[in-house]
């Protein structure tokens, strides 16, 4: 299959909803994933606009807020959330890039994936130790 480059917000959509399937199926991540979110279309949706954001700057189309987001995912897991959740889940990011697509775009959202990875982990083990 000739890969593709991820320039459009149709290839995002792709990438998105290729990378969840694999999350989905994950035997650590899917029961945390398919406990959390509820209305897969939205959340596949909503990540479109996120993507999309981070690789064409297309400001003012995605609200959110990642940081709390994932805070309150780890709450959910009773503050089980660790570098082995962050590892497998940007193994999948990238496999799935990978498989589909190329060029600039391509390296840049796993750029940006392994940067956000960092971030929401350390953002995540701060508040847990500000609790209390």
């Amino acid at each position: 299959m000739e890969k593709l480059q991820l320039t459009t917000k149709e290839n995002v959509f792709l990438l998105v909803s290729s990378f969840y399937a694999k999350v989905r199926k994950d035997e650590t991540l899917g029961p945390i994933f398919n406990g959390i979110i509820t209305d897969w279309d939205h959340h596949l949706k909503h990540l479109t606009k996120f993507w999309s954001n981070q690789l064409f700057i297309e400001r003012g189309t995605y609200k959110g807020n990642p940081i709390a987001v994932h805070q309150k995912v780890d709450a959910y897991t009773d503050n089980t959330i660790n570098e082995l959740h962050f590892g497998i889940w940007i193994n999948h990011w990238f496999a799935t890039i990978d498989e589909l697509f190329e060029g600039e775009n391509a390296n840049i959202a796993k750029n940006r994936a392994r940067n956000m990875g960092s971030n929401i982990h350390i953002h995540i083990f701060n508040a847990r130790n500000n609790q209390g």
